[in-house]
This record gives C-alpha cells, structure tokens and sequence, in this order.
C-alpha cells in the first residue's frame, strides 16, 4: 500500500512539470521538421527517473505543432541495445504518441549510446521510417537525452550523423558525461548540449528547446539552392527573387519576368520574351504566318490518318513517353476536325489495341489529350498483326473513316524500334492493295528491310529512321512534306462530293450557261436562215 502511495504522490507532483511545458506559450508552428528523440534507458537510469523522463516527453510533444507536413516524431530507447518505440511514420496524432509514450518498458542494460546514435542515423532518419527525403531539405533534429557516460565510442558515428545533415542536441543528467556530450553535439556547442542537475529540472531543457524550435533558422539547414534569397518562414524555408524576377516551379531558380504572362500576345502555339518585347514560335516543321502570331497547317485537303505505334518491352516506358510527344508534334501540323484531317491511334505489342478511333475526336486538342493518357503495354513486337488490325478494323466506317466514294486519302504510319516477331509480308501489301498510304518510321534496332517492306513506293519519300529516341524530331519536317495534302499526296486535289450543295448549284450554274449559250446560236441560226429565204424569193 505504501509503495501505491509513493506512486500516486510522485505522479501527483510530476504533473505540475508537463502542464509547464504546455502552457509556457503558444504552441510553436514550425515548418517541416524530422524530429527523433534518443532515449536513456540503461539500468542506472532508476525507475522514478524514467517516469520524470517519460512526463519530459509528453509535455514537450504537447508543445510542438505535430503533423504530417510540419512536425513529424520519432522515439527509440537504448541500453545494450536498441529498440524503436515509434518511428517517424507512426503517427500523425500527438494522442497516440503520448500512448505510446506511456505505455514504454524500460531495457534497464548497459549504455550503448553510439549504437543508438548509428542506429538513428542509419534507420530512424530513412525515408523508409518515414524522414522526408533529401531533396525536400526538411531539417532532422535527434535529441539525446542520456544520464551517464557511453560504454562504447560516440564521437566518430556522431560526426558520421552531423556529416549526412542530423542536428543533435546532447542532454546529460546528472552523472552524465560532459565530453561524450560534447563529442556528440552540434556546433556551436553552447547551444546544443545541456546538463541538467537532475531528472526532477529536466523539464528547464524542455522549455529552452522548444523556444530555440520556434526560432529555427530554416536557411541554415543543408543547401537551401536559392538562387537569390533564402527567407526563414514559421512555415520553413522560401526562396525570394529579385525586383523584376520571378520564381520557377522548382522553388528555387529566379528568372527575368517574362512579358508573354502580362501581355495579350496572341500566339497560337508559344509566346518568348526577348528582353522589353517578345516573340511567337511555332512547333518544329511548322511555319510562323505574316501576322506574326499564327503557325501554318495542312488546310488544303482532308485526310485519313491512323498512327501505329509500337508498345514493345524493348521501346521502355521513358521511350514511349518520347513516343508520345513525337505524335503529338506530327497532330500540331494537321487540320484536325471532321471534316478535315481525322486521326486514330493503334497501340501493338504481343497483341493489339485501339487507343482511339479515327471518328472519336474532333479537335487537335481532344486527339493530344488522348495521345498523352496513353498506357504503355510493354511486351512483344507483332507488327504483322497491327497491320491486319489496321487494314480490317481501322479503316472502316464503323471506326470513322469516310466512304471510299467521297476519295478522301486513307493514310497509315507505323512507328516501330525492332524487327516484327511475326510476318508481315502479307499485311504490308494488302494494305497497299487497299489503297492506304503506308508510312514507316523506324528507331534504333528497327530493321531496313521491314520498314521498306511496310512503306509504299518510293521507299525514299515513304521511309524515315533515327538512331535513337532522342533524335526523332529532325523527321517531322520530312513527315509533315509526305502527309500534308498541299505539299504530298493528292497535291491540287479537289476533295469534294459531287452531291454537296456546293457541287450542285456550280454544276446547275454551268449547265444553265450552256443551255443560254446553245439557245442563242439557235436563234442566230434561225435569224441566218430566213434571210436566206427571203433573197431566194427576191431573185424569182
């Protein structure tokens, strides 16, 4: 009953210590902030002293902004070993801190304290623990808090700690230490190591840590890579440029205002500012107008056009990202709308899909859109079975192609980086048969021979090749000459049907004109014959 007494009582006057800590001042909103707690819990620490530390803990917490994106927290013990009571991804709630907190055994063993310092550095503070990531440069803090001196080597693994960007706070009570204190801390050392007489005025650190918390300097930590500034904020680190600078999406870089966001420029594809003007660009292959604004397209006759793009495993999905792009450059060029260019899209690999038919979309925008959803399929190389697809199901009405009778230029491309794993002989020249327009492009191991074979004749003007991915732009020009109605196939060509309305008024108004004209002959004829007639008569 005694001892239940003495429990009571010192949990009775612990109580005051935490409430300190919470009410000393508002709760600290500081940015980002890895925060790992090393605990003490040798043997020599004694039970009552556990128990002050473990109260330590929980009126500190109470004064941090915890959470997810600002204060995350972390807690190991150690004696001759090491244990994580919770690491920096376990909570995002200080109620279930403080549980775990509360519910803490201690080891009572030896006193490894550069094990457990190597164990924060190598375990507690890695991403998979829950430590934001380098690059992200949030602040990590390890708190030691030890009451005597380390049976094992502390200054070369703290160092190691310091080295990979862990600021550390050395806290001794009373038998501790002060030179593996030292040995341990951060620079400069009045700041970052702490003797406190006893467990009883351990809570005297607490406040001083969470005031030196609320002021951190957030630019002092790591490489801020600021280009211009680097301001500390309660919400961490911002980067700042100078007058007439503005910051990039990377949060760091500054660069000249750029006029083209404060202006009404009017270009149809990319404004760059030059100094106090700027200018319009339009995609490669195409070319900037007289107005000075607008890009030239493929507007004087109406195409056909399915793309069949290869989605084998030897492309690689960075590759195909590049894959995309390219068709979408090629989409830049053409007059897309229903009436005009229509474009559909095939995926092959070790089968074949159709991303999107030729009838689906109206507009260069919708087709672009649609082009970059595309999910890569990553498995075989079946060529032969893409053109079947293609000359079976992708220019057939149902999928949006026009009528034959209306003559408008059906048009294939295939872009592949391998040889066919199946033949396609066969294919390739009924598609031709079916008077389909073939393209190939080929990349890096794409075999001659096939793309030849895919390719109408002349192979020169149907056949185009990089060596790699990176290198596919300088064949957009040559595409854009083959595919453009104005400057390729059906050059000059008229494509109308003759029963448009259009068609029908031209076709009445010359009909009517040869009708006035055959009309008038006659009456002159007719008029030449009775003058004839008349002199007959005269003579008699």
């Amino acid at each position: 009953m005694r001892g239940l007494l003495c429990w009571l009582v010192l949990l009775f006057l612990l109580q005051p210590w935490e409430s300190q800590l919470q009410l000393a001042g508002p709760r600290c909103h500081t940015g980002p902030l890895d925060l790992v707690f090393v605990i003490d819990s040798s043997r020599s620490v004694r039970p009552f002293e556990f128990e002050t530390m473990r109260q330590f803990l929980v009126g500190l917490l109470r004064g941090l902004n915890v959470g997810p994106n600002a204060t995350r927290v972390g807690v190991i013990q150690y004696s001759s070993q090491v244990q994580s009571v919770f690491p920096l991804r376990a909570f995002s709630r200080r109620e279930d801190m403080e549980r775990a907190i509360r519910d803490l055994v201690p080891l009572a063993q030896g006193t490894m304290t550069g094990l457990a310092i190597q164990y924060a550095m190598n375990v507690a503070f890695s991403v998979a623990e829950g430590a934001r990531p380098p690059e992200e440069r949030v602040p990590r803090v390890a708190v030691i808090v030890t009451d005597g001196r380390p049976q094992d080597r502390v200054a070369e693994v703290a160092a190691q700690a310091r080295a990979r960007g862990i600021e550390i706070y050395a806290v001794g009570v009373q038998r501790a230490d002060v030179g593996s204190l030292r040995a341990m801390a951060s620079p400069p050392l009045d700041e970052h190591v702490f003797l406190v007489e006893s467990f009883d005025l351990i809570q005297e650190f607490g406040l001083q840590f969470q005031s030196r918390l609320c002021a951190i300097d957030y630019c002092s930590f790591g490489n801020h890579s600021c280009q211009h500034e680097c301001v500390s904020t309660p919400g961490g680190p911002r980067c700042h440029c100078r007058e007439g600078h503005d910051l990039q999406p990377d949060g760091r870089s500054c660069q000249v205002r750029d006029l083209c966001n404060g202006v009404d420029h009017g270009c149809e594809f990319q404004c760059v500012s030059e100094g106090l003007s700027y200018r319009c660009l339009c995609p490669e292959g195409r070319q900037l107008q007289a107005d000075g604004k607008s890009c030239d397209r493929c507007r004087e006759g109406h195409v056909d056009l399915v793309l069949l793009v290869d989605g084998s495993k030897s492309v690689r999905p960075q590759n195909f990202e590049l894959v995309k792009r390219f068709v979408n450059q090629i989409v830049d060029f053409l007059d897309v709308s229903p009436e005009g260019t229509r474009v559909g899209l095939v995926q092959f690999s070790s089968r074949v899909r159709t991303e999107f038919p030729l009838g689906r979309y109206g507009t260069a925008a919708e087709v672009k859109q649609a082009v970059l959803a595309v999910e890569y399929m990553e498995r075989g190389t079946m060529t032969g079975l893409a053109l079947r697809h293609m000359v079976e199901h992708s220019f057939s009405e149902a999928q949006g192609a026009r009528p034959r009778a209306l003559n408008v230029p059906r048009v294939g491309l295939v872009f592949t980086d391998g040889r066919s794993q199946d033949d396609i002989s066969v294919w390739a020249a009924r598609a031709k048969e079916e008077g389909i327009v073939m393209y190939a492009v080929g990349v890096g191991k794409a075999v001659e021979a096939e793309l030849r074979e895919i390719a109408s004749e002349p192979a020169e003007l149907h056949v185009s090749y990089a060596p790699d991915f990176g290198t596919m732009t300088h064949l957009l020009q040559n595409l854009r000459g083959s595919i453009c109605p104005e400057e390729g196939i059906s050059a000059g060509t008229e494509l109308r049907s003759p029963c448009e309305c259009e068609s029908l008024v031209e076709f009445q108004g010359r009909t009517v004109g040869a009708l006035e004209s055959l009309t008038l002959n006659l009456a002159q004829l007719t008029a030449r014959l009775e003058h004839l007639e008349n002199q007959l008569a005269n003579q008699k």
